[in-house]
């Protein structure tokens, strides 16, 4: 991104990325409550977010590890009671509430629900100095809010780390729990580039209410 500031304090359209993310889960439940993870250096700056959110009473707050696992994992000692627990990174500002209403349908049904889009170019997958196509119909690009029922995620988040665990879907199906695909959303993009923070806001400029 070309700055030291972490992307989810970064502004679009006049507030924090973070922001639009802590919004979309906000309005999507009324009753839904959220734990931010953020790295310890940050903690204050995240608060400053929080509170200008609708209802930041809503919001807790803890400091985050090394990888991600251990973020989650420091995120999930605070989840209170058998639950849904969505795992959403703070950078896909763009989440919709009806994509998070889904996820929550789709893993009261099935245990989990990930949301993942197809693959739209051409895939080669390099390997020993050479590379050979796979078909992209049977490659899906997997998206956050990764969707568990409490009773599937804790316990996977007992095991030891892997550098295998790229992400909840992972950990969890390591346990052998079957992974539940939904489609996503192209809107649903994660901010890694300046280009990236363009597109959103094209995109927020087109939707009501601003989010």
């Amino acid at each position: 991104m070309g700055t030291s500031l972490p992307k989810q304090f970064l502004l679009l359209k006049d507030k924090p990325v973070l922001w639009y993310s802590l919004t979309a889960f906000l309005t999507a439940f009324a009753d839904l409550k959220i734990i931010v993870v953020l790295p310890e250096a940050y903690i204050e700056q995240g608060r400053s977010v929080i509170n200008i959110t609708t209802d930041p009473e809503r919001i807790q707050i803890t400091a985050g590890g090394d990888t991600r696992y251990q973020s989650v994992k420091n995120g999930l000692q605070l989840v209170e009671g058998e639950s849904v627990v969505f795992i959403h990174d703070g950078v896909r500002c763009l989440v919709s509430t009806t994509l998070i209403q889904r996820c929550y349908s789709t893993a009261l049904e099935k245990g989990n629900a990930i949301p993942a889009i197809a693959a739209i170019d051409s895939i080669r997958i390099e390997k020993d100095g050479a590379s050979s196509v796979i078909d992209r119909q049977c490659v899906r690009m997997i998206q956050t809010p990764q969707t568990f029922l409490s009773y599937q995620l804790l316990p996977a988040f007992a095991q030891s780390y892997d550098a295998g665990f790229t992400d909840e879907a992972t950990v969890v199906e390591k346990t052998g729990v079957h992974i539940q695909l939904i489609e996503g959303e192209a809107s649903n993009i994660k901010i890694t580039s300046p280009i990236d923070l363009l597109m959103a806001e094209k995109i927020l400029e087109g939707r009501a209410g601003g989010y």
